[in-house]
C-alpha cells in the first residue's frame, strides 16, 4: 500500500495536468475536453502560430493588409494544435498511462472516450479547413500536404531518436502557409531558408521539452533526441540554434537586406543563448520553464519583422 502511494503521489506532482486560472471554472464535464486539446496550456499554439505570423510579417505589403490574416492564423494554431494534441493522444494512449507526466490524459485516464476524442477532432478540422478556404488554392494544396506530417508525428518517437525532427517539419508549415497567403505564389528562396530555420529552431526547443521524460523513456523504450545527446545536450541544442538563426539570417537578408529585423534577429538569438546556458538535464522543472520561454523569442522576432513592415 504504501509503494501504491508512493506512486500516486508521484504522478501528481509530475503530471502535465494542472486546470488553473479561467479554465478551472468551467463544468467539470468539459474538462477533459479542455485538457486534450491543451487550451490550458496556450504554448503549444503560440510555437505552431509564431512562424506564420513571421511569414505573414515578411511578406505583406502593409501592418493594414496583415492584419486580417494574422487572426486567421491565430484561429487556425489554436484548432490545428488542439487537433494534434487529440492525434498525439490517440496514438499514445497505451504509452501515456506509464508516464508519470502523461498518465492523468483523458484518453490514457479513461475520462475521455474514443468516440468522443474522434468527434471534437472532426470539429477541429472543419475549424482548421474554414480558416484553409480563406487562403488562396496553393495555400489549400499546401495545408493539405501537411496532414501526413501531422497524423504521422507520434509514431516517430518508437522507432527513432529524432521524433522532434518530424515536429520540426510540421510546427514550421506556417512558413509556407503565411508566404502564400500574402503572395499567391510558390515558395521561394527567403521562404525556403526560413522553414529550414524554424525546423532547427524547433528541433532545440523540444529536445529541451524532452528533458523532462528522458527518465520514463527509457523504461518504456520511447526515443528522443534528449536520449539521442544525453550528456551534451547544451552542446547539440546549441549547434542546432545556431543553424536556426544562420538560415533566418540568410532568408530575411535575401529579403530586405541588412535593415530594421536585424534588431529582432539580434534579440532572439540573443535568447536562445540565453536558453542554452542554462539547460540542466537533471531538472525537468527547468526545462520546462526554457521550452515555454521560446514564445518570447518569437515574439522578439516578430517585434523586428513589424519595425520592418512598418519601416517600409
Amino acid at each position: 500500500m504504501a509503494d501504491s502511494s508512493h506512486h500516486n503521489t508521484r504522478q501528481n506532482q509530475h503530471s502535465d495536468i494542472q486546470l488553473t486560472g479561467i479554465w478551472a471554472h468551467f463544468p467539470a464535464a468539459l474538462h477533459p475536453a479542455i485538457i486534450i486539446m491543451r487550451l490550458d496550456r496556450p504554448i503549444g499554439w503560440w510555437l505552431l502560430l509564431l512562424p506564420g505570423w513571421w511569414s505573414i510579417l515578411t511578406y505583406a505589403d502593409s501592418v493594414i493588409a496583415a492584419v486580417p490574416m494574422l487572426f486567421y492564423f491565430f484561429i487556425g494554431a489554436v484548432a490545428m494544435r488542439a487537433a494534434g494534441c487529440i492525434i498525439n493522444d490517440l496514438w499514445d494512449r497505451d504509452i501515456d498511462g506509464k508516464i508519470a507526466r502523461t498518465s492523468s490524459r483523458p484518453i490514457a485516464s479513461g475520462q475521455l472516450g474514443l468516440g468522443a476524442a474522434l468527434t471534437l477532432l472532426a470539429i477541429l478540422c472543419l475549424i482548421g479547413l474554414f480558416i484553409l478556404l480563406q487562403l488562396p488554392l496553393k495555400a489549400w494544396i499546401f495545408g493539405i500536404a501537411s496532414a501526413p506530417f501531422i497524423i504521422a508525428y507520434p509514431l516517430f518517437k518508437r522507432f527513432t531518436f529524432w521524433p522532434q525532427a518530424m515536429l520540426g517539419l510540421t510546427f514550421s508549415w506556417g512558413i509556407w502557409l503565411g508566404q502564400i497567403s500574402q503572395t499567391d505564389s510558390w515558395p521561394d528562396s527567403t521562404s525556403i531558408w526560413l522553414y529550414c530555420g524554424c525546423v532547427f529552431w524547433v528541433i532545440g526547443y523540444d529536445t529541451i521539452y524532452a528533458i523532462q521524460d528522458m527518465a520514463d523513456d527509457v523504461k518504456i523504450g520511447v526515443k528522443s533526441s534528449a536520449l539521442a545527446m544525453k550528456g551534451k545536450i547544451a552542446k547539440g541544442v546549441l549547434r542546432f540554434y545556431f543553424l536556426a538563426v544562420l538560415a533566418f539570417y540568410i532568408g530575411f537578408y535575401l529579403k530586405f537586406g541588412l535593415s530594421f529585423w536585424a534588431a529582432g534577429w539580434c534579440a532572439m538569438a540573443a535568447h536562445l543563448v540565453w536558453q542554452v546556458v542554462r539547460i540542466q538535464e537533471d531538472d525537468p522543472r527547468q526545462a520546462l520553464r526554457l521550452f515555454k520561454s521560446n514564445r518570447d523569442a518569437g515574439l522578439l522576432l516578430c517585434a523586428g519583422l513589424l519595425v520592418q513592415l512598418i519601416a517600409g
